[in-house]
């Protein structure tokens, strides 16, 4: 069943939006700039650019890089564990660099350590965090970099923890905005990066303790820079990166990450323009409050007046978003619909539909199969035949047009008991060799023992002895007709498994054919009509190319 939903999906979206008239959606707004080098605003739920200036290139991001650490740190500590400062994390820092005060031999939790880190944006400290998380900071700055590229940053290098000059330490603003967005879905990350204050314990230079504040001053309501609905981010600056700045603020149910990079004294300004743009022109959609393609596919898919199936087994994922300019609608973003699924895909989803606003990606969201968990109480090997087979008959037709998805549905039901049983068949004679090579092995050295235990029984009572080159040759010959024998059987049984699967699975799509009230003659029906339909479009928007690129040939 949830194969063939797939497919029905994939056949209906491509027909339909052959059909949709086109038309101009509202043009993306631009009426924003910054002064520094580079810029991006995000919307962090949909993951949609908003604004961008030269947002691939890289910069140094001087000590915004803290939170990409204090991210690694949190998913690899425990917050209560200790940290003890060596004579490298509290002395290999810049003179006059920003520091907590430490001193070789102090001792923190990891929690006072990310609150030290972040909000007195403490250099020592961050090594510190390194140290204890990876053993030395190089290990620590790989980890960085397999964070970053987990996360889809393809323009970044990361070499400190701190975000100290170092021409090996760079970033671009997108990248960023990508690291921002993970790590404020982080709960943790975001209860401390949010706070106004912390009051660190005792140490060798403090032995009261001090109270830290943060360095961002959109935080803070008795700045002029002071941003209403700020959640928190983070400042940096370094003679090499100049003004670097992260700001992650909500309003009315819109959360953006605004991202400044090289920036001259003006990475607040930048900042505030960049958040003002996009709360002001943009909003934030639920695309599962909206999305009704996949409900009108009941409508669409009748033959002689009998619906094919009910989808209400299927629904878009909760709270998953796309971002839209306030003049469009819904239907001004245009879906393309992938089975290609990733790891991070939620349980039970079959397809991940992507949104495009004019060229731009401005979101996606997973279509989920409600009675897909089902699933789980048939056999693993049914389970596994299902997947593959699935991979097998869309992995190749994913990206192919009423005609190619056509085809894709003849091969799954008139080559359902052939070539789509070459993957089952293949991993049917894996399992099956495995175990007969077992069960031949044994056999052969029980045929070995019980030769030898014969030969050994007869020879006294028969008063001659059998030389041990003949018994070599007897257990070799042995060995080979069991060898044979096991062949043969693992033969009968491969021919005899793949047979059995063919049937199940012959018998699988009738009974999904039945359960939708259609027969095999009414499937290949609905099949050629959609194929037949989708060549004709085709061929009238190939005339319509033709009429009109003469027409302009004759003007010229």
């Amino acid at each position: 069943m949830k194969r063939f939903l797939t497919f029905i999906l994939c056949l209906v979206l491509t027909s339909g939006s052959m059909l949709q008239t086109a038309y101009a959606a509202p043009s993306w707004p631009d009426n924003v700039s910054v002064s520094a080098e580079a810029g991006v605003v995000i919307d962090a739920r949909s993951g949609a650019v908003l604004y961008g200036k030269n947002i691939h290139l890289p910069y140094y991001p001087a000590s915004i890089t803290k939170i990409l650490t204090a991210l690694v740190v949190i998913e690899n500590c425990n917050l209560d564990d200790i940290v003890t400062f060596s004579q490298n994390a509290v002395y290999s820092v810049e003179a006059g660099s920003s520091s907590a005060g430490m001193d070789t031999g102090d001792q923190l939790t990891v929690r006072d350590c990310l609150y030290a880190m972040m909000l007195k944006s403490a250099n020592e400290v961050a090594n510190a965090l390194a140290e204890h998380t990876a053993g030395s900071i190089p290990a620590f700055s790989k980890m960085m970099n397999e964070k970053a590229a987990s996360l889809g940053c393809t323009d970044s290098h990361f070499n400190n923890p701190s975000g100290l000059n170092d021409p090996r330490h760079y970033t671009s603003a997108y990248d960023m905005a990508l690291i921002a967005q993970a790590a404020f879905q982080n709960e943790t990350f975001s209860a401390i990066d949010s706070s106004l204050s912390y009051d660190l314990p005792a140490t060798k230079r403090n032995p009261d303790g001090f109270r830290v504040y943060p360095g961002h001053r959109m935080m803070k309501k008795n700045t002029a820079q002071y941003y209403p609905g700020i959640i928190g981010g983070k400042t940096g600056y370094t003679s090499l990166a100049g003004n670097t700045l992260v700001t992650c603020a909500e309003r009315d149910g819109m959360k953006l990450i605004a991202v400044v990079l090289n920036g001259h004294q003006t990475h607040y300004i930048d900042t505030k323009a960049m958040l003002d743009f996009g709360f002001a022109n943009f909003r934030s959609v639920n695309i599962a409050d909206l999305e009704t393609t996949y409900a009108s596919i009941v409508n669409d898919m009748t033959i002689s007046g009998l619906p094919t199936t009910d989808l209400s087994i299927l629904r878009m994922q909760d709270n998953c978003r796309i971002s839209l300019p306030n003049a469009a609608d819904f239907s001004d973003a245009k879906s393309t619909i992938s089975y290609e699924l990733s790891t991070s895909a939620p349980a039970h989803a079959i397809a991940r539909i992507s949104y495009q606003y004019n060229d731009r990606q401005v979101g996606a969201g997973y279509l989920i199969h409600n009675e897909a968990g089902a699933a789980a109480t048939q056999p693993a090997v049914e389970i596994s035949s299902e997947a593959d087979t699935e991979a097998d008959t869309y992995g190749a037709e994913g990206n192919g047009a009423g005609g190619d998805g056509a085809g894709a549905a003849d091969d799954s039901g008139n080559a359902d008991a052939g070539a789509r049983a070459a993957g089952n068949g293949a991993r049917t004679a894996d399992g099956a060799r495995t175990a007969g090579a077992a069960g031949t092995a044994d056999d052969s050295a029980a045929a070995t023992s019980g030769l030898s235990a014969s030969l050994s029984s007869e020879a006294p009572a028969k008063g001659f002895h059998i030389p041990a080159i003949v018994s070599l040759v007897l257990a070799v010959i042995l060995l080979l007709a069991a060898l044979i024998g096991g062949l043969i059987l693992l033969k009968v049984t491969i021919e005899k498994r793949e047979e059995a699967e063919r049937t199940a699975r012959y018998q699988r799509r009738q009974k999904r054919l039945s359960d939708m009230g259609m027969s095999s003659s009414d499937f290949d029906l609905l099949i050629q009509q959609k194929r037949s339909d989708s060549a004709l479009r085709q061929t009238k928007s190939d005339k319509r190319r033709k009429h009109h690129k003469s027409f302009l040939d004759s003007k010229r």
